[in-house]
């Protein structure tokens, strides 16, 4: 009798009343480090309210984080089309489609922005970006476009320096660098900094802008990973391991610590601690491909669930599923494809699944 009063509940709330709720409960789960079971409730709420660009755009990040960028880009167009776009839907588009590989398409949608609105700073640095990949001298005229319309845009006064780094106008690029610092102090002007240090072969100032970045945010990963490298390099193993340790903590999902440690333990001696680490390494990147592969098959499945082809949903489901059992999204969307579906206990049955491996996956009700 409760459950039937449960789904009774569900049932009076409009779709734009559950796709709030299901967007609330997504945004808190991703407060809580939840990934996982928030992308299962964004999923379900870009379903019911497709027009909405705050859940489509947070859709396209959660995507993108797990490496579904193709789905990622998809969700990014539908927040950057929305009635009421977020306003970094656009950028997040461009960035997701320079790395799926589509630079074209990126560049044709930035520059189309560029010509409805030639004076606007931030049309030019979207353009800067698509560029930045496949048109080096493009991409930085467009960043000299941005900053002659608005001299204080500090994104396209670094994203300006990590082009003239690529090019290998190393000098530029840091003096690029130091005027972006002076426009906003961002971690990742020192992380550049220390990247284009270490390899230039100045390890102690490679180290100092490291630390800097890692001061300035402390959880900062990626800063602590290149630290834990650069240190390994210089010959401080405990420091570099306890860096790396670091790193690790802060992203337990991440194969790049494990294989740097690897490589400071070896160099400190301890084999068996070495073997560990590229044992666990290689676990992790066979996890984070398996997961990725798992996702774009449930993006691919929740399109045609969207689209009321609850078949190949279904099926889409089942195969990300035997590519990945434990990626929990898929259960939980193969439990709404058969619910859909009239096969109420085996939809039970995933739901069950989807809940025993992320709890915060409740039943819909």
């Amino acid at each position: 009798m409760i459950v039937a009063a449960a789904h009774l509940v569900s049932a009076a709330q409009s779709p734009s009343a559950r796709a709030k709720d299901l967007y609330d409960r997504a945004r808190d789960l991703e407060r809580r480090g939840n990934a996982a079971g928030a992308l299962s409730l964004l999923w379900e709420a870009a379903g019911l309210a497709p027009a909405d660009g705050n859940i489509q755009n947070d859709l396209g990040r959660a995507l993108e984080r797990i490496g579904a960028l193709d789905a990622a880009a998809d969700a990014y167009r539908a927040a950057a089309d929305a009635p009421s776009a977020p306003a970094s839907a656009s950028r997040n588009l461009v960035l997701a489609l320079v790395k799926a590989g589509r630079s074209s398409e990126a560049i044709a949608r930035a520059a189309a922005g560029v010509e409805q609105g030639p004076a606007d700073a931030d049309r030019w640095f979207i353009l800067g970006l698509a560029k930045a990949d496949v048109d080096v001298e493009g991409a930085i005229d467009s960043f000299h476009r941005a900053l002659v319309l608005n001299p204080r845009h500090g994104l396209a006064q670094y994203n300006l320096a990590l082009v003239l780094d690529r090019a290998d106008r190393v000098e530029a690029a840091v003096d690029a660098l130091h005027a972006a610092a002076t426009l906003e102090a961002r971690p990742e002007i020192s992380y550049t900094l220390g990247s284009i240090y270490w390899h230039q072969g100045d390890l102690d100032q490679a180290v100092k802008a490291l630390t800097d970045a890692t001061a300035a945010r402390p959880d900062y990963a990626d800063a602590l990973i290149l630290l834990g490298t650069v240190l390994n390099a210089g010959g401080n193993v405990k420091g570099a391991a306890s860096a790396l340790e670091r790193a690790i903590r802060l992203r337990p999902d991440l194969p790049a610590p494990h294989i740097v440690l690897a490589r400071t333990l070896t160099k400190a001696g301890d084999e068996k601690g070495a073997q560990r680490e590229s044992a666990e390494a290689e676990r992790l990147r066979e996890l984070s491909e398996n997961s990725r592969k798992a996702a774009a098959l449930t993006a691919a499945g929740v399109q045609q669930l969207d689209a009321r082809d609850t078949l190949v949903a279904a099926d889409c489901f089942r195969r990300a599923i035997g590519t990945f059992e434990a990626f929990a999204p898929a259960h939980y969307q193969l439990g709404r494809a058969l619910d859909t579906l009239g096969q109420h206990e085996e939809a039970r049955k995933e739901f069950a699944r989807a809940q025993q491996l992320n709890p915060a996956l409740v039943p819909p009700r």
